[in-house]
């Protein structure tokens, strides 16, 4: 039990067995704890659907049982977290990547079958949507990240290079996916030189608070909520990340030292975009203190 004065690890853990999912709570095991990847990987299991996809409010926002390239994108960083993105699963994913693409060989955000089951205001759903960069972007550089190779693979690179070649205006989580694409991109040359664009876009466009004690003075995006801001440790997750060399070290640590005090008293981190339902909202907030965790941990701040 986490008393007062405890550490950043021990009230977080009190808040996930406190509120989070099975998934969560394994995940979190895993992480943190030396728990067995395997387990994570059953409890991920609940989730998939026959068609190779995942449903079930995987990812909170989008409920009911159907398939959904977003939820398929969180199932793969999971299974990339615990070092199992391979083998027959992925192979079933990649399929089903193949049969829900556009015309372009990438994917939707969302398809019409959502449509009849609650989801969030803000993701729109149409009969015939555009491929995006948002729901392509980190499906490929996980792919590529863990060396998967499947012909899919090859015209959804392809328009991740173009989306991201074509990049003038943007908003934070379309430049996340981005980077999230190009961390992972097999030419490391052509992405090095797309993310210089892409960092020196973010700086002009104001995409990142580089100073919190002064983040009411930078823009909220179109379709945002009040005040969700992204910060420099929003694009760049790990040392790593090519988004790293965007910031300062100051800038950087500034970052840092707020998203570690962003803890709430309870031991979770909060969500900052709109929350439209309790559930979601209660759902999101482990899946943020897992990220948060994550996040101080690479940069080895101390998490006690």
């Amino acid at each position: 039990m986490a008393a007062t004065g405890a550490s950043t690890l021990a009230r977080a853990e009190q808040f996930i067995w406190l509120t989070a999912r099975v998934l969560e709570q394994r995940r979190f095991a895993h992480g943190f704890l030396d728990g067995d990847p395997g387990a994570v990987e059953t409890a991920l299991s609940a989730y998939l659907n026959e068609d190779g996809g995942y449903g079930h409010a995987l990812e909170p926002d989008l409920r009911g049982p159907v398939s959904q390239p977003l939820h398929t994108a969180h199932a793969l960083s999971v299974l990339d977290s615990i070092g199992r993105c391979a083998g027959q699963r992925v192979e079933r994913i990649c399929r089903f990547l193949t049969d829900v693409s556009t015309k372009e060989g990438a994917l939707p955000a969302l398809l019409p079958t959502q449509r009849g089951y609650p989801a969030a205001p803000f993701i729109p759903i149409v009969d015939d949507p555009p491929a995006e960069l948002l729901a392509t972007g980190p499906v490929v550089g996980l792919l590529h990240g863990n060396q998967v190779w499947h012909a899919w693979l090859f015209r959804a690179t392809d328009f991740c290079w173009s989306a991201v070649d074509a990049l003038e205006q943007s908003h934070p989580y379309e430049v996340e996916a981005a980077v999230a694409f190009l961390d992972c991109a097999p030419d490391r040359a052509r992405a090095e030189v797309a993310a210089d664009r892409l960092g020196r876009l973010v700086r002009d466009q104001r995409l990142a608070v580089l100073d919190p004690s002064r983040r009411a003075e930078y823009p909220v995006a179109t379709g945002y909520a009040p005040g969700e801001h992204h910060f420099p440790h929003d694009y760049a997750r790990t040392p790593g990340s090519l988004a790293r060399r965007w910031f300062t070290d100051e800038e950087l640590e500034r970052s840092l030292d707020h998203l570690a005090a962003e803890q709430q008293d309870d031991g979770g981190w909060p969500v900052t975009w709109r929350q439209w339902a309790p559930g979601t909202a209660l759902e999101g907030r482990p899946l943020v203190t897992l990220r948060a965790l994550g996040t101080l941990r690479s940069y080895g701040r101390s998490l006690g």
